[in-house]
């Protein structure tokens, strides 16, 4: 086995102290990367006509929106598996990329409502509140350093919970509402715990684009059950 192979399967928290600084500033550095990113794209298929015609496919069918959510689970699969790939990092940028864009699209509808039928209010709330919480639980994982891997059933089960209600709500046209929010923001935010203990203890130096990709994921699901339950506050 080389040295770089067998370097590659060290876990960031037993790294060397400058190889283990290294990643985390990679990581994060890729994860605002990627929020930057996503505000750019969703600024510009807000303004273009795609806009408009992707919430008229919505409004057309109330199945269109479970079309749309397997096409962004199948993106979300494709894109982890490409950020995965440790011998392509023009394949792991693509994951990353390829993700950010699936998000992107998926928050067309919910951020049409938050500007054009709420408080103004309401986007920046949002994000502080994202902002506090995922720097909140970041904290507890590196002042703790417990592996939090153990969420990991919990948020697998948690999932398909989730999956299986929003599934319904569409078939049969009933509101989640708030009590769903808040389950979702627990999930998100156990998710957050989860993705980044494992980063420290089961992924290598290398990974730093697929750590990104990951905390992402977490950080966008936060924000977007943060922000509705913002707007159902706001219009009481």
């Amino acid at each position: 086995m080389s040295m770089m192979a067998h370097a590659q399967t060290i876990s960031v928290l037993h790294a060397e102290p400058s190889a283990r600084a290294m990643f985390i500033r990679r990581t994060y550095a890729h994860l605002a990367a990627a929020i930057a990113a996503l505000v750019v794209i969703e600024y510009v298929l807000l303004q273009s006509p795609l806009s408009e015609a992707f919430l008229n496919l919505l409004r057309g069918s109330r199945y269109g929106w479970l079309g749309i959510l397997g096409a962004f689970m199948l993106c979300g699969w494709l894109a982890r598996g490409l950020a995965a790939n440790v011998a392509s990092v023009p394949l792991q940028y693509l994951g990353l990329s390829l993700y950010v864009v699936a998000w992107a699209v998926m928050f067309v509808p919910i951020l049409h409502l938050a500007i054009n039928y709420s408080s103004p209010n309401v986007l920046p709330m949002a994000a502080i509140l994202t902002g506090v919480m995922f720097a909140g639980l970041t904290a507890i994982v590196f002042t703790t350093r417990k592996d939090f891997s153990f969420l990991g059933s919990a948020l697998m089960i948690g999932g398909f919970v989730a999956l299986g209600v929003i599934v319904c709500s569409v078939i049969f046209g009933f509101n989640t509402g708030l009590l769903f929010s808040g389950f979702m923001v627990v999930l998100a935010s156990g998710a957050i715990l989860y993705d980044t203990s494992r980063i420290m203890h089961h992924y290598s130096t290398e990974q730093h684009v697929a750590a990104s990709l990951e905390l992402f994921a977490s950080v966008a699901l936060l924000f977007w059950y943060i922000l509705r339950i913002v707007m159902s506050l706001s219009r009481r």
